[in-house]
């Protein structure tokens, strides 16, 4: 996923520095979460006949638009509360 947001914020957003994919780094997993998470939408679609109105593929892209349409909100967040400190590691 996180693949995912790089590529379309390249698209969206070029850097001439390059491909954001190579801000990656991996870190040590939290303890007590799941190395993967799943979803099944079987028992809302059967039960309430429900059915997601996007797929995977627009519902990012259009998240990800959001975000750089939307500079001054999440900019806010980053400088003011958010110090970019990761969160629930068990320190």
């Amino acid at each position: 996923m996180v693949r995912a947001i790089c590529a379309l914020i390249d698209e969206l957003a070029p850097d001439a520095t390059g491909p954001r994919e190579r801000l990656i780094t991996f870190v040590a997993d939290r303890p007590g979460h799941d190395i993967r998470y799943a979803m099944d939408a079987r028992k809302i679609r059967q039960e309430l006949s429900w059915a997601p109105q996007e797929s995977f593929e627009t519902g990012l892209r259009k998240t990800v638009e959001w975000y750089l349409t939307n500079r001054s909100w999440w900019e806010r967040i980053r400088s003011n509360v958010y110090r970019g400190e990761r969160l629930g590691a068990g320190v």
